[in-house]
């Protein structure tokens, strides 16, 4: 496993200004991932699969993101089997036929009504933010038939060949993860591929009583964490360049050296806080208890917590970088504009610590936090 991610990586390094420039992940380069287990990480022990650890797979997502942003954006979908759980066991059976490797992309938002028709639904509309969708097999999209009791909406489940994916990722960060529209008109979902987001898994594996939502934010918001340690990393071995007016090399400045001290104590706190409550929470689990509310709360506090601190160390490291890091060629651009994005996801935004402060307090956070 090991090897076979560092040749992963090795590719990653050699190819992602490919993925810039195209906008997306390969289909080859996903193959790839599959061979270092990042799709099966998520699958069903039942199935083939890892059911990996949360912090193994969330340590895998981080050394891929500290390589290329994207790249670990992508390859955190590795994680969507936790969803796919939910699915009754004879349709996963199928899914996983030939293999547990399998890659979803979900354009889930906003949801679109559906037609009740028999045995299934009638789908149709246009759905936003399908990271990897050019690289999956499977993609899913949100429809409003059928709502559990809770009000939250289903997950349709089709072949790409049901699909159309409209290009318009058009953006400044995390450009490679082709996170473009998906198109369906009038596909007919089987009922049975079918499921609730966060619903009751149909799989009794320790991986599928971790918290579902809270998980699928973690896996977002530790790129952020490989993306910060990449760029501190550069500040600090540029420390012994010399500049462009023969001013005192950077680490011979008391300045640089304390802005240095302190981002690194930054991102080491946070992630501590974030690898210790996904440890704690997964010690629980798979005693074969549940995770209580005030886990899942700390889940999503640290998730919120080290997109935003991740992103201030970016900042710092690029303050430190001087005028070097506004040219095209600094890694620093690629690294401030992919850490800018990952706390602008819905999962990651300041409201996270609203949500936080009410579970600690005991008041009830608002819909839709846990």
């Amino acid at each position: 496993m090991t090897q076979t991610l560092e040749r992963v990586l090795a590719v990653v390094a050699e190819r992602r200004a490919e993925f810039e420039e195209q906008r997306h992940i390969p289909r080859d380069v996903i193959a790839e991932f599959k061979r270092a287990g990042i799709y099966r990480a998520g699958t069903p022990k039942k199935f083939g699969g890892d059911a990996a650890p949360p912090a193994d797979f969330l340590r895998l997502v981080e050394r891929m993101a500290t390589v290329d942003g994207s790249a670990g954006w992508v390859a955190s979908f590795g994680s969507s089997a936790i969803y796919l759980a939910a699915l009754p066991l004879e349709t996963q059976a199928e899914l996983y036929a030939d293999g547990p490797d399998v890659a979803f992309a979900g354009g889930l938002f906003p949801v679109q009504p559906a037609e009740r028709v028999e045995g299934g639904y009638r789908v149709s509309g246009r759905w936003k933010f399908a990271s990897g969708c050019k690289g999956a097999d499977v993609l899913g999209v949100g429809i409003k038939a059928g709502q559990d009791k809770a009000g939250r909406p289903l997950t349709a489940v089709l072949r790409p060949d049901q699909v159309q994916i409209a290009e318009n990722w058009d953006v400044i960060g995390l450009r490679g993860t082709g996170s473009h529209d998906l198109e369906v008109e009038g596909a007919v979902v089987p009922e049975e591929w079918t499921f609730v987001r966060g619903g009751r898994p149909t799989v009794d594996e320790p991986l599928y009583r971790y918290p579902t939502v809270p998980y699928a934010a973690q896996v977002l918001a530790v790129v952020g964490l490989g993306v910060a340690r990449a760029a501190l990393d550069h500040v600090i071995a540029q420390g012994g360049r010399s500049g462009y007016t023969g001013a005192p090399k950077p680490a011979e400045r008391a300045t640089y050296r304390i802005a240095v001290g302190q981002a690194e104590a930054q991102l080491r706190s946070v992630r501590a806080f974030f690898y210790e409550t996904t440890e704690e929470v997964w010690a629980t689990v798979e005693a074969g208890d549940p995770a209580t509310v005030e886990q899942a709360s700390l889940l999503r506090l640290a998730s919120a917590h080290l997109a935003k601190t991740s992103f201030e160390v970016v900042r710092a490291a690029y303050q430190l970088a001087g005028i070097p890091a506004i040219t095209d060629g600094s890694p620093m651009q690629r690294y401030l504009r992919d850490a800018s994005v990952v706390p602008q996801h819905a999962f990651l935004q300041e409201g996270m610590y609203d949500g936080a402060g009410a579970a600690l307090m005991g008041v009830q956070p608002f819909p839709g936090y846990l």
